[in-house]
């Protein structure tokens, strides 16, 4: 299951906001159908949204190729500014632009189209290891556990959200084929539904047992013995290892803390904003208010009602048992911990 494919010097980009009911690609010639297709969640999750900014500054220097040296530069610093302001909150979006800029300075457009190419290709390659290598790391916890588990997850960490086979869905994966999992419990997510359209279609693709259930069911079925682990992603993770996902993870690990059930993040090391000292300094996306009252286009509510719509929100570090990164996990994460993990890499 791929979110974006680069074919014939184009990117094609799976429109998540088909799925289940249809699966439509959308191929994208320009940078700017690439922003186009991130404001609007055709291509979400925080690894993908990387990945595909980079192949858009491809587009970008493609398109500007016969421009001067010097305006070819500003061409392209205009294109990773556009990129950067569809979405505020996932950090590999703002990482991946980053480590484009740096290729292409002082280029010919000929050598600037080639170089970036290669770095966005690395990117996408990059990510596709690093899921792996999660994968990996979170079923070596998982099995630490001692029982066959049934897992909750929100919104969709999975295939869909990356370049590889996920971050809380490899975890899921892996545990699948070593025989330690029984059940995967899918909240539905609202309001845009990408646990029920998303994470069920990705796991019954994979006939791996998905029961779906509303948000508001988690209590109860924490309650009654029903869940063993939490996993979910992250869009960012603060110094202090404070983690933005989307909104409703917060929740859940109130309530996996109130049942003591483990909660896990499952993120690679791209998502870690070390420059942001903790999770009141994440500006958090607000989206359009007909997201909540519509489910598709059919309004289920007063179709003037005012609405609140946070697309994310910040889960403290001290309600997450461990981060299960890339390169490793990160046992109740604070500020101390995570400066020594990444000191040690």
């Amino acid at each position: 299951m791929k979110p974006l494919i680069w074919q014939d010097d184009r990117l094609v980009l799976l429109d998540q906001t088909c799925l289940p009911a249809k699966e439509i690609y959308v191929i994208c010639n320009d940078y700017r159908r690439v922003g186009d297709m991130i404001r609007k969640l055709g291509v979400r999750g925080a690894p993908a949204i990387g990945a595909a900014a980079a192949y858009g500054m491809v587009l970008a220097a493609q398109e500007g190729r016969h421009l001067s040296r010097e305006a070819f530069q500003r061409w392209l610093n205009q294109a990773a500014q556009d990129l950067a302001e569809t979405r505020p909150t996932a950090v590999n979006l703002f990482w991946a632009l980053k480590r484009m800029s740096k290729v292409y300075p002082g280029k010919e457009p000929d050598e600037a189209i080639g170089a970036l190419f290669a770095e966005a290709k690395k990117i996408h390659q990059e990510d596709e290891e690093s899921c792996r290598r999660i994968g990996e790391h979170g079923v070596s916890l998982m099995k630490k556990l001692g029982r066959p588990l049934k897992i909750l997850t929100h919104c969709n960490a999975g295939a869909l959200a990356t370049a590889g086979d996920g971050t809380a869905l490899a975890v899921v994966r892996r545990a699948w084929e070593e025989g330690i999992l029984t059940q995967v419990y899918a909240g539905e997510t609202r309001p845009l539904l990408q646990g029920a359209r998303l994470t069920a279609y990705e796991l019954m693709a994979d006939e791996i047992p998905v029961t779906l259930i509303t948000d508001n069911m988690a209590a109860w079925m924490m309650g009654q013995g029903e869940i063993d682990a939490v996993i979910t992603g992250a869009d960012r993770i603060a110094a202090n290892g404070d983690a933005a996902n989307k909104i409703g993870t917060y929740g859940l690990a109130v309530l996996a803390h109130h049942h003591r059930i483990p909660f896990y993040i499952a993120a690679p090391c791209s998502t870690f904003d070390l420059e942001t000292p903790n999770g009141d300094e994440i500006l958090v996306e607000e989206r359009a208010g007909d997201e909540v009252r519509k489910i598709g286009d059919v309004f289920i509510s007063p179709p003037d009602v005012p609405v609140r719509n946070p697309a994310f929100d910040i889960t403290p570090h001290r309600l997450i048992d461990g981060i299960i990164s890339d390169l490793g996990l990160i046992e109740k994460p604070d500020e101390e911990k995570l400066k020594h993990f990444f000191e040690g890499k």
